[in-house]
């Protein structure tokens, strides 16, 4: 929004009205802007790395959800009333000790909660509140901008405050999961009424058993994962899958949207317009996974997808590089094109690797290593989220339009990555899914028969 740049960022803000001439791709290009969008991912990796792992493993799933609740909650607040950069920053911050709780926690909860039939469409509930939660931050933002007096960005800031109350309060009233109370010593009791209660069934023992059994490794879960040749794998997939997803660009896209619809053109509003309904677009092709993902699998949707954004990509990349020079604008046809492509290259990655690159890497940790696990997976995802936030403007000003023909590069890249490597984990008990490694052809030599089904017998 213009007041906030001319706010916070008045070198940007002064660029986009034309008082300084720059190229039509270099006119976003500062790292104090970057530095506010990326301070969230960064402090979301600090707390990853550094806390939210150990608390959650020791403290239990909602806990933690509730810790990262109140985070998320301070955050709002000191969003809202920012006097400066600094304080915009440091709310942002906030918001990123929210994020990393939150994304070591609910992951696991509802992997652990759910039935393994039915376990990828209750993780994409996960992929589709997001999207819901952009949908509606985007609207926000598209209607405080047209408030009058130039406070609009504080009310779109501060009402994350109202989806992180509900957040914190839904937690406080939410049971803990079966595989965190046996982790943390619970009555065996206690948890089988707790499982024939969200199974809705009486026969429960096997489940218990699998769980009880994949508990009793102990030990440090992060230093197992590091150690053991049998984790290998699963290490792979745990930083493998959150840098192939930021490496599609799709953040690029989903940060920068509206800069990069300006930059061919468009007017802030419209531009804000645009990308409601590219989200919209996200919104819809998320529910569309929710009734695929358990009936084609993992490995069909990533790959498929995969081709989607990367025809899309080459198309994007290809219409910047002849129709958008240094100065001008860009035609309404091509703008119009280049919007079309955005939402195709969007619906592609929110079908396939938006949700799976959450999904896959909850399913394939044993319980002695899951909640480390989470915590690589989160902490890959972020410092590859800090890379592009941090390094996105200011490639498009140096790449110009071969920006794009470099994320493409890294489509091939990962589509490769699951057809060699990535078994296929539909409908198996989340406790059993150690023996695909064995069969695996490549990752069945590299852990060892006897070390993995070792790891399957904890």
């Amino acid at each position: 929004m213009g007041p906030f740049l001319r706010e916070f960022f008045p070198d940007v803000y002064r660029r986009m009205h034309g008082d300084v001439r720059v190229s039509n791709y270099c006119k976003f290009d500062s790292q104090l802007l970057t530095l506010f969008t990326s301070s969230l991912y960064i402090a979301g990796l600090l707390t990853a790395m550094l806390l939210s792992s150990w608390f959650t493993a020791r403290r239990g799933r909602r806990p933690s959800m509730i810790v990262g609740g109140v985070a998320f909650l301070a955050g709002a607040a000191v969003s809202g009333g920012a006097v400066n950069v600094y304080m915009a920053i440091l709310g942002r911050a906030l918001l990123g000790v929210g994020l990393g709780f939150a994304n070591q926690a609910v992951l696991l909860y509802l992997s652990e909660m759910a039935p393994a039939r039915f376990r990828g469409a209750f993780s994409n509930g996960f992929q589709l509140t997001l999207c819901l939660g952009s949908l509606a931050a985007n609207v926000i933002n598209y209607g405080a901008d047209k408030l009058t007096g130039g406070w609009g960005w504080r009310l779109s800031l501060g009402l994350a405050g109202v989806p992180a109350a509900f957040f914190t309060l839904g937690a406080v009233f939410l049971p803990e999961t079966p595989n965190s109370l046996v982790q943390q010593g619970a009555d065996r009791g206690k948890v089988r009424a707790l499982l024939q209660r969200i199974r809705g069934t009486d026969a429960v023992d096997a489940e218990l058993d699998d769980i009880v059994a994949a508990s009793g490794a102990g030990g440090d879960g992060l230093r197992l994962i590091l150690s053991q040749p049998r984790y290998r794998p699963q290490l792979a997939i745990a930083v493998l899958m959150p840098a192939f997803t930021q490496l599609t660009g799709i953040n690029a896209v989903g940060f920068y949207a509206p800069v990069l619809l300006r930059t061919v053109g468009m007017g802030e509003s419209l531009a804000l317009l645009s990308t409601i309904i590219t989200v919209a677009i996200y919104t819809a092709s998320t529910v569309v996974f929710m009734f695929a993902i358990d009936r084609f699998g993992r490995r069909t949707l990533l790959i498929a997808g995969s081709l989607q954004m990367l025809a899309s990509e080459l198309l994007i990349g290809a219409i910047l590089a002849v129709e958008l020079g240094d100065e001008g604008g860009m035609s309404r046809g091509y703008a119009a094109a280049l919007f079309v492509l955005i939402g195709v290259y969007v619906a592609g990655y929110s079908w396939s690797w938006g949700p799976m690159t959450w999904l896959v890497p909850t399913e394939v940790f044993p319980l002695e290593i899951r909640s480390a696990g989470q915590s690589v997976t989160v902490a890959s995802g972020f410092v590859f989220t800090i890379f592009v936030a941090q390094g996105f403007l200011a490639m498009l000003c140096r790449m110009r339009a071969w920006l794009f023909f470099f994320f493409a590069g890294w489509i091939v890249v990962m589509t490769g990555f699951v057809y060699l490597f990535l078994p296929e984990t539909k409908g198996m008990p989340i406790e059993q899914v150690g023996k695909v490694w064995r069969e695996h052809w490549f990752w069945g030599r590299v852990v060892g028969v006897d070390e993995s089904q070792a790891s399957d017998k904890l």
